[in-house]
């Protein structure tokens, strides 16, 4: 188990560094920046590379939300759940650590969202409550789907990390301007503690709640109509 934990850790540490470095570092680079686009297709890099790395060692979750699908759908022991989410935050957590001494030592610096999720006027569109809501819990939803079927008996072997970086990197390209894309509580919790202003912490409980219940309705739902039998 030591090795899985370790494992979840470094791979969720992976996501944040990546995919949130991508947002804080080099998104609104002047004249060069990656933008929406560049973001998106990190966190996409990030699962995609960190899958094909810590998979055979883990699963390869990296995400609380996709430990929970994948127990639902009967493909994780329930027992586990605690230590992988512990290890999940923990690498989210020295991740955004990582990442905010490197931004920091740029002269000038000031942490601002530092790629937190929010909604309302936290929200990069100014969407709503309701609608961050909505698009966590059904892009979610998605993803486990995505994650489920890649990954399933009848699945091409060896092609899941591809299906499923792809698939984040979608999603992201369509959220970000609604929540700033979290569909990982843990991602969204490394980099709240590091936000300016204190604001991003009374908004993580969406980022906890609405990712975990796309990701067990997507555990229920696969099994039923998207049999692998």
């Amino acid at each position: 188990m030591k090795h899985k934990i370790a494992a979840e850790f470094f791979g969720t540490l992976w996501l944040v560094l990546g995919g949130c470095g991508s947002a804080v570092l080099a998104a609104a680079f002047p004249q060069l920046g990656i933008g929406f686009h560049g973001v998106a297709l990190a966190f996409g890099l990030t699962v995609l590379t960190g899958a094909y790395a810590f998979g055979p060692i883990s699963g390869g979750h990296f995400n609380p939300a996709v430990t929970l699908g994948l127990t639902v759908a009967g493909r994780f022991s329930s027992k586990d759940i605690l230590p992988y989410w512990a290890a999940q935050v923990a690498g989210a957590i020295a991740g955004a650590a990582i990442l905010f001494v490197i931004a920091s030592g740029k002269q000038g610096f000031a942490a601002g969202g530092f790629a937190s999720n929010g909604f309302a006027e936290h929200s990069p569109g100014g969407f709503g409550m309701v609608s961050a809501l909505v698009c966590e819990i059904v892009m979610t939803f998605f993803f486990l789907l995505v994650i489920l079927g890649a990954t399933a008996k009848k699945a091409s072997p060896g092609f899941a990390p591809i299906a499923i970086g792809l698939g984040l990197t979608l999603i992201h390209l369509i959220s970000i301007p609604v929540t700033n894309t979290s569909v990982n509580p843990a991602r969204s919790t490394g980099v709240a503690i590091f936000a300016e202003g204190g604001w991003a912490m009374p908004q993580l409980w969406l980022f906890w709640a609405a990712p975990l219940v796309g990701a067990a309705l997507a555990g229920i739902v696969f099994p039923k109509l998207l049999s692998e039998e």
